[in-house]
């Protein structure tokens, strides 16, 4: 995780604190997680802490539009251990990624990218998670009404539309995790939906 924060003080990105990230670490553990989706791959710290948690021969794909990241993830990856066949790296937006994975297929999917795209990101994972699957929203203390004065508002304003959606939907079950900056999380019934 050194060579992670190391890696990121010359990119755009902060990894995902200890906190956020045992957490991430426990709820792969916890569904026996075995292919998740990383929306925002960073330099690696997020689909590391989602790695030790996973089925050791589960599978990370992780989306990003910066290949400079995705090649410090990489290298991440490797020096942590980790084979090259536990992780499939897929550059471009997630918006254009995400409708050509493969319907109800993952354990999870774990969105810590473009806030303003977060309500987006709902609709696609409730798509590709599989029943009893979960959905989680990095950064998400901006749900709360008096979030954070640092987040923009468009970004504030997503995050909330993303949490109310979630509580509302009678087929999620919701629970905010006070890590970090918060982390929105959500375990989708068995519900078929589309």
């Amino acid at each position: 995780m050194a060579a992670v924060r190391t890696a990121a003080r010359g990119a755009p990105v902060r990894p995902v604190g200890e906190e956020s990230g045992s957490a991430l670490r426990f709820l792969a553990a916890a569904i026996g997680a075995r292919a998740v989706v990383e929306i925002g791959t960073g330099c690696g710290g997020s689909g590391i802490w989602l790695l030790r948690g996973m089925d050791p021969e589960g599978i990370l794909t992780t989306v990003d539009v910066d290949p400079v990241c995705q090649e410090a993830a990489r290298e991440a990856y490797r020096t942590a251990g980790f084979s090259p066949n536990r992780t499939r790296l897929i550059r471009g937006t997630a918006l254009e990624v995400l409708p050509r994975l493969t319907d109800g297929a993952y354990d999870m999917v774990f969105a810590d990218a473009a806030k303003t795209e977060y309500p987006d990101y709902l609709r696609a994972a409730l798509r590709l998670l599989r029943p009893g699957g979960v959905v989680l929203f990095h950064g998400a203390a901006d749900a709360a009404p008096d979030g954070p004065l640092s987040a923009t508002d468009a970004d504030a304003a997503a995050v909330r539309e993303t949490a109310r959606a979630v509580r509302e939907d009678e087929t999620l079950v919701p629970l905010m995790l006070p890590v970090g900056g918060g982390l929105l999380a959500a375990i989708r019934g068995g519900d078929a939906r589309g």
